[in-house]
């Protein structure tokens, strides 16, 4: 009888990535659960427009790629279709919490995969290595305000996991993986695909590439005896790369151009953010904190990273500080010979930092606001971009445990400093679960009172009659459609026209039914100011019903016909 071989034992930590991946999801499905149940899934305003952007593009009554619109990148919105197809997940907003969701898996795995990667000089990874990843991956998964955002429709999840995966390839290319640099790619073009973020992140990204290729030698494959610059560093997987990296925005520029006219219509157009802080100006309001000084656009943006980790002003400070002295360990541990392979392999964490320029950019100059509540204006808006900070707190906590594990100091002072630095993480999210999520506080907050207008206009939506038509404007106030169960196809809106014909579309349905409304609607919902009404405001229709909520445009209900 052949002898039977016996099976080979597993390396050390070959079952931590799916025991990782089994825990993280188990806590997704919970806080999901949780907030569901809560009826906090649809607080946003921007996860219900995410939410049926993307149910349009199949539910209208002209359905099509080109519902996708512009300003918000089209990724996340194609992830949610196949969920939305079911009428329950899409009233209840499940199906656009599921990308969020598995995007929280793969950021969580991917936190642990690019620590352990950053910290082993060896091959399997040794414990500390292991231990410092294991730390990383819990403390950006226990986040209150992550846990909350990838229970939503919103994109923080989803763009963070491309961020992750893209520095744990860039990480494992650089030693010696040359298989991970198209990998790279790829998790880049996925990135600019969901937030623009992204464009500033590849373009860093296939700086640093070719700066190292510069540096060491673009030599074609085969050609050297070192594997790792032979493989690395060939000219076809680099040029592979820049192209995949520079596909992505290339596409959304020749989408804009073609159907807009304008390749960058997201960014100087009518629903863009320096067109609405145009409008807010001309309004009377004064500009946004840091406009004009990114200086000061940076250090609110640090504090809303700070808000997303701590509540309480001495424990944010603690972040920083912890955060900086992360950043000196590579140094300090280069100038010992023995831990020089772990200062090396290191140092691409410093594109976790990748957005603090480009937030003080945005800020800055990009027409986007951040309110944050201890500084004026006093309020909450955008506070969850702080959010994009959070791998690289949780990978500066890690670097520190490594420093110490790795230490000389003896094992009772190695074991307190740890433990001294687990004790402040778990004071700092204890004290954010103790006052509320600062994103679920945001939410609730600046929803509030159109929320309240679009459940009580969902109640009388309800009551329409089956098939009938409803000429409305849904960029306002497409929750009230949603929460009604009235499907997008039943409706007539500003997205049933050619938006090449801009800036109108004559013979385009939405046109033709705001200049004889009665003529293609049975009901109409109108709100005060909006297309809709000063179409209808003088053709004496009967009222079905007018709401009026506080803070919000009144509306009114008409039968057509």
């Amino acid at each position: 009888m052949p002898k039977l071989l016996k099976n080979k034992p597993s390396p050390p930590g070959a079952s931590d990535i799916p025991l990782l991946a089994w825990l993280a999801t188990s806590v997704s499905i919970l806080t999901f659960l949780f907030y569901l149940k809560a009826g906090d899934v649809l607080l946003y305003g921007d996860a219900v427009a995410h939410i049926n952007i993307a149910r349009r593009v199949f539910d209208s009554k002209t359905p099509g790629l080109l519902q996708l619109g512009t300003v918000w990148l089209p990724l996340q919105h194609l992830l949610m279709i196949p969920f939305l197809i079911s009428m329950n997940m899409w009233r209840s907003g499940a199906g656009g919490s599921i990308p969020s969701m598995a995007a929280y898996v793969f950021g969580v795995v991917g936190i642990f995969r690019l620590t352990r990667c950053a910290l082993s000089g060896s091959n399997p990874p040794d414990a500390v290595a292991r231990a410092a990843a294991w730390i990383a991956a819990l403390i950006y998964a226990a986040n209150p305000n992550l846990m909350y955002m990838q229970s939503t429709a919103m994109g923080e999840a989803v763009y963070l996991a491309f961020f992750i995966w893209a520095v744990v390839y860039f990480c494992e290319w650089i030693r010696g993986n040359p298989a991970a640099l198209t990998r790279c790619g790829l998790c880049l073009a996925g990135a600019s695909l969901t937030r623009y973020d992204g464009w500033f992140l590849a373009v860093v990204t296939a700086l640093a590439v070719l700066a190292l290729s510069m540096k060491r030698g673009v030599v074609p494959q085969g050609r050297v005896s070192d594997t790792h610059t032979a493989g690395a560093l060939a000219p076809k997987a680099v040029i592979r790369f820049l192209l995949i990296t520079a596909a992505a925005p290339a596409l959304w520029l020749a989408y804009n151009a073609i159907v807009y006219r304008n390749p960058l219509e997201f960014e100087n157009g009518p629903y863009s953010a320096k067109a609405i802080e145009r409008r807010t100006q001309s309004a009377g309001n004064p500009g946004h904190p840091g406009s004009g000084n990114p200086i000061v656009a940076g250090m609110h943006f640090l504090k809303a990273a700070e808000d997303n980790v701590a509540a309480n002003e001495w424990l944010q400070r603690g972040w920083i500080l912890l955060a900086l002295g992360a950043a000196l360990t590579p140094l300090i541990l280069y100038r010992n010979e023995s831990q020089r392979p772990f200062a090396k392999s290191a140092w691409p964490l410093v594109f976790l930092f990748i957005p603090i320029p480009f937030y003080a950019l945005s800020i800055a100059y990009g027409g986007v606001p951040i309110f944050v509540p201890q500084w004026w204006p006093f309020s909450h808006y955008n506070v969850r971009y702080g959010l994009q900070l959070l791998p690289a707190f949780c990978v500066s906590i890690a670097l520190l445990v490594n420093f110490i594990f790795r230490s000389n100091w003896n094992w009772r002072l190695r074991f307190a400093s740890v433990l001294v630095l687990l004790v402040f993480v778990l004071a700092s999210y204890s004290r954010v679960w103790r006052a509320g999520p600062v994103c679920l506080e945001e939410a609730e907050i600046n929803m509030k009172t159109r929320n309240q207008l679009e459940v009580q206009l969902s109640t009388w939506l309800e009551r329409l009659p089956p098939g009938a038509t409803l000429l409305l404007y849904v960029g306002d106030h497409v929750g009230a459609v949603e929460r009604a169960g009235i499907p997008l196809r039943n409706t007539i809106n500003e997205g049933n026209h050619r938006v090449w014909k801009q800036p109108t579309d004559p013979e385009g349905l939405w046109e033709r039914a705001l200049a004889d409304p009665p003529k293609y609607a049975d009901y109409i919902l109108a709100f005060e100011g909006d297309p809709v009404w000063q179409a209808v405001h003088n053709l004496a229709l009967p009222e079905l019903v007018e709401i009026h909520v506080t803070g919000q445009a009144h509306a009114v209900l008409y039968r057509a016909r």
